[in-house]
């Protein structure tokens, strides 16, 4: 019978800001980092992380700006991938963390792809749950963000979806999702994402994080020679009915890599809530197979 393993919740002072992070499994073992999207934060894998444990160390960081981390305002804090990706790099140093798995989802997913490229050998493998890094995955929902980016005028912000309230949270979670899958999600989790969202300050740091997206996007060229080159082994997990980021990206993926294992849920952009137990068993088989 497999014992039970238990997730420790601990904070960090990393640069001066508090990092709060789950921990589980013992250090030794191979670690997993696990970095959460938007608007959620290490709260979405507290299901996965258990059955992680008994084959792997296991750290799932709140983000600065999410969760239960600290969140400065845009005036104390740098608010681009790039950084966040220091932070975290600064607290797997503190952990004394070498090599890891990297977990890459939505805007993990640049925060994962700096870490990688800064420090190729440092990557055990990708596990990409409905995290982008090709064209493929940015359809035609995107075109409003894109002429932003392109051109950011308060008339271009006008025509952006309103998603940074708490009907867009939510919609992070159920939109696009028939009625059985709805019920499948518990509603507090958005109703948590919301309430950390509203610290003060903290949407002008969600959107300060959607426009640096433009400079992940400006980078697919570098991540698809990371991919070239160093050829990580990889796990795809995808909700396709994810309205963010298409199915397309999958194939993608496929074509970029040698040795993608990769598999496809009627489930959404946020997969784990509905598919955890599916997710962690075939994460834990790739971390063997990869050890």
């Amino acid at each position: 019978m497999q014992a039970i393993q238990k997730v420790r919740h601990r904070q960090a002072e990393v640069n001066g800001l508090e990092v709060f992070f789950r921990e589980a499994g013992r250090p030794g073992r191979p670690t997993v980092l696990l970095l959460h999207g938007f608007p959620s934060s290490s709260h979405s894998f507290r299901e996965v992380m258990p059955a992680l444990a008994d084959v792997a160390h296991v750290i799932a960081p709140d983000l600065p700006g999410f969760g239960m981390s600290a969140s400065p305002t845009v005036d104390e804090y740098d608010y681009t991938f790039e950084n966040l990706s220091w932070t975290i790099e600064n607290l797997l140093d503190r952990l004394e963390v070498e090599r890891f798995f990297v977990y890459l989802h939505d805007f993990g997913a640049p925060v994962g792809y700096h870490l990688a490229t800064r420090a190729p050998d440092r990557i055990r493998g990708l596990i990409v749950q409905n995290g982008n890094a090709h064209e493929d995955g940015l359809g035609p929902q995107w075109d409003t963000a894109k002429a932003y980016w392109a051109d950011p005028t308060d008339d271009k912000r006008a025509q952006l979806p309103d998603w940074l309230n708490f009907a867009g949270t939510r919609d992070q979670y159920l939109a696009g999702l028939p009625e059985y899958l709805r019920l499948l999600h518990p509603p507090e989790s958005w109703h948590i994402d919301w309430e950390r969202m509203s610290r003060p300050g903290n949407v002008d740091a969600q959107f300060a994080l959607f426009s640096d997206y433009a400079n992940h996007v400006a980078r697919f060229a570098e991540l698809a020679e990371y991919h070239r080159a160093h050829q990580p082994p990889a796990l795809v997990l995808w909700g396709r009915r994810d309205q963010y980021f298409d199915v397309d990206e999958v194939l993608a993926y496929h074509r970029a890599l040698e040795r993608v294992d990769a598999h496809i849920y009627d489930g959404g952009h946020l997969l784990l809530e509905t598919h955890a137990a599916e997710c962690a068993e075939l994460m834990r088989v790739f971390v063997l197979d990869n050890t």
